[in-house]
């Protein structure tokens, strides 16, 4: 797997909104804090254009804008600004091999699972499962995200997975287990089974996270990841956070007992409360990076 080189000062960052558009106030603030820091910005031509009111730009647009920021030498790393929905529409459209010769830190979540997996997969990159500029930073001023997201982006041999203070990371089932971690949305992991851009799990450690779901509708999308052999398949599973998923018919069975009925019977290490998806603060991970679970000493470790 290829790391993308460290940034310096002064280096230019694109800013995309590969799903969703921001506003033009949200792209000024948003340019702002990325110069505030000590970098130069370089701004997506769709990033506030607004199709359907949630898509921004078409398709091929998007795809264009993606393709372009990473043939350019002068950009260094490409920050998604927001998730949202529709990056499915740019999954054909994307020059893959292109991008896996132009390698450079990329870092989304959400509906940018969709571009995590298949540029671990098909590019070989290493990218970052981590905070978004509009989501995530301009309107908080809370630092342990900020330094997760640090500490991810200029990782050297190894990096320990750090809950914020306070929160534990828990066990499922017990064991030791190691290989690349991939994943992200549940939602978006779900939606591209049975389409050549589905996560491979063989042999990985599998992520998952979800936000606003229902959980009827996990239970489904869960079973759909089991029936697919994505949860057998893997060496591992790790949990992020299942923010704001309520269960409106019997408020005593929550998500983590609903994880548990699926996973009854599996054999391999499962851990869960990692503060890691919709939630503030939140941990960045480095998908595509080795990882290694091992639930005797509740550590998640991950390896250049």
């Amino acid at each position: 797997m290829i790391f993308p080189e460290k940034l310096q000062k002064g280096d230019i960052i694109g800013l995309i909104a590969p799903s969703s558009p921001i506003t033009k106030e949200e792209a000024f603030l948003c340019e702002k804090f990325i110069k505030d820091r000590g970098y130069q910005v370089k701004l997506g031509n769709s990033i506030y254009r607004s199709i359907h009111g949630y898509c921004a730009g078409t398709g091929e647009e998007r795809a264009k804008e993606i393709n372009k920021m990473f043939l350019d030498k002068e950009i260094k790393a490409i920050f998604c600004t927001r998730g949202g929905y529709s990056s499915c529409h740019m999954m054909d459209k994307i020059d893959y091999e292109m991008i896996r010769k132009n390698p450079k830190i990329f870092v989304g979540y959400s509906d940018v699972t969709n571009l995590n997996v298949v540029f671990n997969q098909r590019c070989d990159l290493v990218t970052f499962h981590g905070p978004m500029v509009k989501s995530n930073l301009i309107y908080r001023q809370e630092d342990f995200t900020k330094k997760s997201f640090q500490e991810a982006i200029y990782m050297e041999k190894e990096l320990l997975l750090k809950n914020p203070p306070g929160e534990e990371l828990k066990v499922l089932i017990g064991g030791i287990a190691e290989g690349m971690i991939v994943g992200g949305n549940l939602s978006l992991l779900t939606s591209m089974i049975g389409t050549p851009y589905e996560v491979n799990t063989r042999g990985k450690i599998l992520f998952i996270e979800e936000v606003g779901e229902k959980i009827h509708h996990i239970d489904r999308m869960m079973y759909q990841l089991k029936y697919a052999k994505k949860l057998e398949q893997a060496e591992g599973i790790l949990f992020g956070d299942f923010t704001n998923c309520e269960n409106f018919y019997d408020k005593n069975y929550k998500v983590i007992d609903l994880l548990k009925d699926v996973l009854k019977g599996y054999k391999k290490p499962v851990m869960y409360n990692i503060r890691s998806g919709h939630c503030f603060p939140m941990v960045t991970i480095p998908l595509g990076s080795k990882c290694i679970v091992n639930t005797n000493d509740k550590e998640i470790k991950f390896v250049r």
